[in-house]
């Protein structure tokens, strides 16, 4: 047994590979997703009569690339003019991921700091008055993750879109009222994004609209994307409505201002499907030159689950079946882990007239988006819905992370100390701590039961790899498996920290 395990160790290749990054191991997987669209365009539909949106648009983003569109319904009722891809909604606060990117860039390019303080920029801000006198100023940072401390705004925020940079001013020159200390909890604000808005004014020398548009839109070639609803032509320009008494009652457009950073932008699917490339193309991380607005590590970094909010217990899937979820603020951005350690990165929108929600799974390269024009309609619902089932029936798998080549190494050189363990403390492979935490005779006998279990060797898997340094591989035996996972140290070569060998039930 052991003198066959040892053969399949000798033919074993022993060249290895530079790093690689995560890849999709699936065959023809956009056409198992195609597949998926017939069910998908009728989950809309049957969605948006049952909630009575009056029109509604929506894609589907795969790999960087809008691969599938449609439209239900009406932009415009009076005129009946039919909503698709090229229609133009007011997509609310989606608005606030561009207006975090944007900081970002700034910050990237040396003008800024994110735990700078936010009076350095609004002067208006620097005699702010706090819950309590140890109150630590507003930095960027929390405006970002909606942490500065004012109160939760929503309908409030939602009407002021028109407001001028002064109006805004005036709120700060009066006095805030805050419903925590800076810091100390989220809550998410509109405040805190309007401010964020001026603040890239004053840092740039442009309007946020201006600068955004220019190092956002342009670069990603989003020409039919707007800020103010009277420069969209009007055969795009989709109409908000509200259901009242059993009928659509059309709700007036706001004028962009100083709360535009928060939730104006104007949009089509087609346009906004390349913004979403963008956060899809920044994994996984790669030596690829950089062909976005912003840097991909600083795209990543708009993604981290930076203010985790709250678990949810009770959640469901779409299908009704039990999967706690987390879920997190970012920057600009929400953040959620469920039960099957799927991540899921996007913002909702919702203003009178109108409801939106996008979502990307990084690690499996797919996103959808929705636009409505029915006050805060209910999108995320319906894009749950959408990704849950387009994975079902599918079955397409998140991304692979090759082992590293230490991983690898270090497997074979645990390979033949697993043979005779009394050549263990020679072999230079383990890290200082390694004989201190385990006993070569103890870790013998658990390897000849393991053995002994399992049979013949048949074979030895590959590497999985969890990280660049941690992993495990299976011995396959006639009767029984063996799991062999191992954790390196951060020393340079790494050493093999961590071992646990464990039979795995037939």
């Amino acid at each position: 047994m052991r003198k066959l395990l040892y053969l399949l160790l000798l033919t074993a290749s022993t060249t290895y590979a530079q790093y690689k990054p995560a890849t999709f191991t699936d065959a023809d997987r956009l056409k198992k997703i195609e597949a998926t669209y017939p069910v998908i365009d009728q989950l809309y539909k049957d969605y948006a009569d049952k909630n009575h949106w009056p029109g509604l648009a929506y894609g589907i983003v795969v790999d960087g690339k809008l691969v599938h569109s449609g439209g239900i319904g009406y932009i415009n009722i009076d005129k009946k003019i039919k909503a698709d891809a090229s229609s133009d909604f007011r997509i609310a606060s989606m608005t606030k991921s561009l207006t975090a990117m944007a900081i970002l860039k700034l910050r990237d390019a040396g003008k800024l700091k994110l735990d700078d303080l936010a009076y350095l920029y609004i002067p208006e801000m620097k005699g702010t008055k706090y819950l309590t006198k140890d109150a630590t100023a507003i930095t960027i940072r929390q405006l970002l993750t909606h942490t500065a401390g004012f109160p939760e705004d929503n309908p409030w925020g939602d009407r002021r879109l028109a407001d001028t940079d002064e109006e805004l001013l005036a709120i700060y020159r009066k006095g805030v009222a805050f419903s925590t200390n800076p810091g100390t909890s989220y809550e998410y604000s509109n405040l805190g994004f309007a401010t964020l808005g001026y603040i890239i004014k004053k840092v740039s020398g442009k309007t946020y609209q201006q600068f955004i548009t220019d190092n956002i839109l342009k670069p990603l070639g989003m020409t039919h994307t707007y800020w103010e609803y009277t420069a969209v032509p009007a055969s795009k320009l989709a109409h908000g409505y509200r259901w009242l008494d059993d009928k659509w009652i059309e709700q007036p457009l706001l004028h962009d201002g100083s709360y535009g950073a928060m939730g104006g932008l104007i949009t089509t699917i087609e346009d906004f499907s390349k913004y979403m490339a963008v956060h899809l193309n920044a994994w996984p991380a790669r030596d690829d030159v950089e062909s976005g607005p912003v840097k991909r590590s600083s795209v990543r970094e708009m993604q981290y689950p930076w203010d985790v909010n709250y678990l949810t217990a009770n959640a469901k899937t779409p299908t009704g079946r039990p999967c706690p979820n987390v879920t997190a603020y970012a920057y600009g951005l929400r953040w959620m882990k469920d039960c099957d350690n799927r991540i899921y990165v996007g913002h909702t929108g919702g203003l009178p007239g109108f409801g939106s929600q996008w979502n990307v799974m990084p690690d499996y390269g797919v996103g959808v988006v929705v636009f409505a024009n029915l006050t805060y309609a209910r999108a995320a619902v319906i894009n749950n819905a959408v990704l849950d089932t387009m994975l079902v029936l599918s079955n397409i798998r998140p991304r692979t992370l090759p082992a590293s080549d230490i991983l690898n190494q270090r497997k074979a050189d645990l390979l033949k100390v697993i043979t005779d363990w009394n050549t263990a403390k020679a072999s230079g492979i383990f890290a200082d701590n390694f004989f201190m935490d385990y006993f070569p005779e103890k870790l013998k006998i658990a390897a000849d039961e393991a053995f002994s279990k399992a049979g013949k060797i048949i074979s030895i898997g590959d590497v999985a790899a969890e990280n660049q340094l941690r992993g495990y591989f299976i011995i396959k035996g006639e009767k029984a498996n063996i799991k062999v996972s191992f954790t390196l140290t951060p020393e340079n070569p790494p050493l093999i920290q961590e071992y646990h060998l464990d039979p795995l039930t037939p």
